[in-house]
């Protein structure tokens, strides 16, 4: 099938059919046939070839199609063995016939796909009216509002405009297209029409303008969800808007004001219409965007003690090159400070004149004068947030010159400073809240002990070690680099409140003498060390303590290690070079997006209770946190830039996309798309990818573009957000260059969904489709600690876990068989699952042959007379997931407060378990085992509490989603309709991990 036009009406799908294509028909036991289907010349029936049958036999009449479903959602693609290498995006099935057969069909691709799929809804919706339609449809709202723009154009009424006039025209529309595409495109339409001259004529300037500004990806979706296949009105945009984007309290009042904003023909805005045009502009307006603006603001506890927060931190921010030869410049700590930075390093030695200087020592870096970089930290202090700034002085000056340091600081940042002294009573840092707008010094600081004006302390030179190292090839020795010691004034020491600089020796002893205030910084080979080998300990080390982590002074060209190997162990503060663009600082520059971008991000709760388990290195799932599957379709992307300093393929850009999960090991994973070649404007991927997320708080996506090249493959953009801030819908990526600057018009177009992982199934499985009976379902197991009395109280957790576990996953499972009788996959949630269904429960007169009665609670399906077998199976399965909910809402309550019980019986051992362990005989190694044991329990339990109230939840949306999808179907019984019931959440949104109320309710 010709794909060189492309597609931007129905007309052009009808067409294509006519023309025919090559798909694969589906048969059950992994037989798969290829065939040529075309559409008969007077649209009444579907035909292929070659055929066994009678040619009269080998068709299906256009009239019988029930309904056109896409991707795999038959029994014959489930059941089919090689369905797991059939493309989601390119199968397609038509139902069609009394008895609902299936005509399971694949692609050669996902856009041949789409046109058969919006060419037989089109059909099914007109019937043999469709002619007509496509007919009336040429001179359509969006055709008169294109005349209507040449007419503008052309006031004299010549009958033709000047080609600069018309590329000017069409570019001013869509400011993504470039002039010379657009010039090309008018040239070669006058050639096809051997024309001379260069006037554009009406009928030209719609051709072109149609061809360039139509996209048929968004097309296909305004055919998917338009009443009419033409345009949206004020209903179908509420059904968008609901079903498919999540948004909550929708009516037609919202619909018209969004139609108002982005329709641009009048007749669209009198009438309430969205065009293609209209739908585009929506689609591709921040409106829309992939990054949930919740998340633009503060939108995190901000009350939790300092050490419960990742700190967006700087490393030698005052370098704008490397770190051996490069200049010091205050531009850096403007930067840093105008990003969110909410730590910078100030490494301080003596300098002429009696000016301290800063600049990196035993170096060649240059010098910038103490007095000016903290002018400019006290005007950029908080220029981006208004949470505290640490200072990290890295002091190497003479008692002269401190002096002269703290004469600057005092003078200049006054107040901001915060002196107050440590409370010994307390045993957390003071919150970013009760912090803010004070700046803090982190640095040496003499013990309470010293009675003079000037003492002793330990010097921690990275300047040093790297002089030392440059010399000495691959020795990387973190312990052995010597410790020298200088004097330290007591009027600097005074400045140094709650984060005093010390030493770290070993995590039992930190976890014995270590004070809260007390801050280690380590270099990030030590850091690695320690989060490989002793990931639980350093977990724990940082429920209490900062911990500072700073590059490797091997690192000579300024390059950034992977902040995400130290977050899992939740260090707070990892210091990064701001002035090195790349992956680890696009992961540092998207992590801290999530919380108004203030520089602090309030770390997985999991990494602050007291008691919880959890290990940086795990490969698995997380005990107590429900994994999450991320479905991301990479659906085409728009205005790619050639990459720079590519010339050797002038225009020319050959796309690909990586989609990219950072996270903890067990999250770590990438796909790419295929390449599209020669197609950097308006590449078309269509390519779905599943991930399974075990620590969704933690985790990020990352979309790159790149360019296929056979020499090296080129960067081109990318964008990289934190889970936790998607966008369920259909959504586009603003693309960012190398440098982090927005690539003006260039972006990605997505569909993102999440679902909770079902039945144990593996990612690759579909996740929710993989369900398991009783028998082989795995129940959260509590571990042995060998302490009798102990043991008892867990002993006694494991039925009300089973019963926890029994009640969401029959949940779970019946939700599951009645979207697969749906005909949708595990992607849809409930609303949509009725949307889809509800033509099927209409009689030939339109009348309702099954009807929702939502007088109750639980909304039930009456039958209105005699229904088919295949509906009254669709009925059954209802009632039985209707039941499973019920089940679990009425029994929720009881379960949760057996678990929550236990847990509150078992922490009544905590304090005194190293004693109780004893006293049985535990010693050592069998002692700590039995801790370890007893967090893991406690965590076990926590997260399975939690589970049970965030599917109460779930399934009380779900009742919401089925009550609105019966009315805005117009299928509740009349007279039933509730109005007490509350508009659904967004529909795919996460049940956050973490609630504050403890009712479940």
């Amino acid at each position: 099938m010709p794909t060189e036009k492309k597609i931007s009406s129905a007309s052009d799908c009808i067409n294509s059919m006519v023309e025919g294509s090559e798909l694969k028909k589906v048969r059950s036991n992994s037989r798969i046939y290829h065939r040529y289907f075309l559409l008969d010349a007077d649209m009444q029936s579907l035909r292929w070839e070659p055929s066994k049958k009678d040619s009269e036999k080998a068709k299906i009449d256009i009239k019988s199609i029930k309904e056109v479903r896409t991707g795999k959602n038959t029994d014959i693609f489930r059941s089919n063995g090689i369905s797991d290498q059939i493309s989601e995006d390119c199968a397609f099935s038509v139902i069609y016939g009394e008895n609902y057969e299936s005509l399971d069909l694949v692609a050669n691709s996902a856009d041949v796909a789409n046109i058969w799929v919006t060419g037989l809804r089109y059909l099914i919706s007109y019937g043999k009216h469709t002619l007509d339609m496509l007919e009336s449809s040429q001179d359509n709202m969006r055709t008169s509002w294109v005349s209507q723009m040449f007419s503008e154009i052309d006031v004299d009424n010549l009958g033709h405009i000047t080609l600069c006039n018309a590329v000017q025209c069409i570019r001013n529309l869509n400011p993504g297209l470039k002039t010379s595409k657009i010039e090309l495109k008018f040239k070669e339409l006058h050639k096809s029409k051997d024309k001379a001259g260069t006037e554009v004529t009406k009928e030209e300037f719609i051709e072109v303008f149609h061809e360039l500004c139509t996209r048929p990806e968004i097309y296909f979706l305004l055919v998917q969800f338009s009443s009419n296949k033409e345009f949206l009105d004020t209903k179908d945009l509420m059904m968008f808007l609901e079903a498919e984007q999540g948004v909550a309290h929708i009516n037609e009042e919202i619909s018209l004001e969004i139609i108002h904003k982005y329709e641009p023909s009048k007749e669209g805005q009198e009438k309430g219409w969205l065009s293609i045009d209209g739908f585009t502009n929506y689609l591709m307006s921040p409106d829309c965007y992939i990054f949930d603006p919740e998340h633009k603001k503060v939108c995190q506890d901000m009350k939790q003690p300092l050490s419960h927060y990742f700190i967006n931190s700087s490393h030698n921010t005052y370098l704008i090159e490397d770190q051996f030869r490069g200049p010091s410049d205050i531009t850096g700590y403007i930067r840093a400070l105008k990003m969110g930075c909410r730590s910078v390093e100030l490494d301080v030695w003596d300098g002429p004149d009696n000016e301290p200087v800063i600049y990196t020592g035993h170096t060649m870096t240059s010098q910038i004068v103490f007095r000016s970089v903290i002018d400019i930290i006290n005007k950029y202090a908080f220029f981006a947030s208004e949470y505290p700034l640490i200072l990290c002085l890295e002091n190497h000056c003479s008692i002269k010159q401190q002096k002269v340091m703290v004469q600057h600081m005092k003078k200049l940042l006054g107040d901001k400073l915060y002196t107050t002294s440590p409370n010994v009573e307390e045993s957390y840092l003071p919150s970013p809240d009760v912090l803010k707008g004070k700046i803090l010094i982190k640095a040496k600081k003499l013990s309470s002990n010293c009675s003079g004006v000037e003492g002793d302390v330990t010097d921690e030179d990275e300047g040093a070690e790297m002089s030392q190292r440059m010399g000495k090839e691959n020795v990387e020795q973190p312990n052995n680099v010597p410790v020298k010691r200088f004097q330290l004034c007591k009027e600097l020491s005074e400045l140094v409140s709650i984060c005093k600089s010390v030493q770290f020796k070993e995590f039992q002893v930190s976890f014995q003498v270590q004070k809260y205030w007390e801050v280690c910084s380590f270099n990030e080979v030590l850091a690695s060390k320690y989060a490989n080998e002793n990931p639980g300990d350093f977990v724990n080390y940082n429920k209490r303590f900062l911990a500072r982590v700073f590059p490797s002074p091997m690192r000579i060209d300024s390059s950034n290690m992977n902040p995400q190997d130290f977050w899992k162990c939740g260090c707070q503060i990892v210091a990064m070079n701001f002035q090195t663009p790349g992956l680890m600082m696009d992961l540092n520059i998207g992590w801290f997006r999530q919380n108004g971008n203030c520089g602090y991000v309030l770390r997985p709760a999991i990494m602050r209770e007291e008691v919880s388990f959890f290990s940086a290195n795990t490969k698995d799932s997380v005990p107590g946190v429900s994994p999450q599957l991320l479905h991301i379709k990479i659906i085409s992307g728009q205005n790619f830039p050639k990459p720079k300093g590519s010339g050797a393929k002038g225009d020319v850009v050959d796309p690909y996309v990586y989609v990219e999960i950072h996270g903890i090991p067990a999250d770590c994973a990438e796909q790419r798309t295929k390449t599209v070649h020669q197609n950097g404007d308006a590449p078309i991927f269509d390519e779905s990818f599943e991930f399974q997320i075990n620590l969704p708080e933690l985790a990020m996506v990352r979309f790159v573009v790149l360019d296929d090249d056979y020499i090296g493959d080129e960067f081109i953009g990318q964008y990289t957000i934190p889970f936790e801030c998607l966008q369920t819908g259909y959504r586009h990526v603003p693309l960012q260059s190398l440098t982090g600057e927005v690539l003006a018009h260039a972006s990605l177009f997505v569909h993102v969904a999440i679902t909770n992982r079902r039945g144990g199934g593996k990612p690759h499985k579909r996740g929710l489709s993989v369900r398991k009976g009783k028998k082989s379902r795995e129940y959260a197991s509590l571990r042995t600690l060998w302490i009798k009395t102990v043991d008892e109280v867990f002993k006694n957790a494991q039925p009300p876990i089973r019963d926890a576990t029994d009640l969401r996953e029959n949940m779970q499972n019946a939700v599951v068989s009645f979207k697969e009788l749906c005909g949708l996959s595990s992607v849809a949630n409930l609303m949509q699952c009725m949307l889809a269904v509800s033509p099927r429960f209409l009689g030939p007169d339109n009348t309702p042959l099954v009807v929702l009665n939502l007088s109750e609670q639980y909304p039930t399906m009456e039958l209105q007379g005699i229904v088919p077998e295949v509906l009254k199976k669709i009925v059954t399965t209802y009632d039985m997931m209707i039941q499973s909910l019920k089940a679990l809402i009425e029994n929720a309550d009881a379960v949760y407060e057996k678990i929550v019980h236990c847990q509150k019986a078992a922490m009544e051992f905590h304090e005194h378990l190293h004693s109780i362990g004893t006293k049985e005989g535990l010693k050592e190694r069998k002692l700590q085992k039995a801790v370890e044991s007893f967090t893991w329990n406690i965590t076990i339990l926590k997260g399975q509490a939690d589970l049970l109230k965030y599917a109460k939840n779930e399934t009380l949306e779900n009742l919401k989603q089925i009550h609105f999808a019966a009315v805005s179907c117009g299928l509740n019984k009349p007279g039933t309709e509730n109005a007490d019931v509350q508009k659904p959440r967004r529909s795919l949104e996460v049940i956050p991990e973490k609630a504050n109320d403890e009712t479940g309710e």
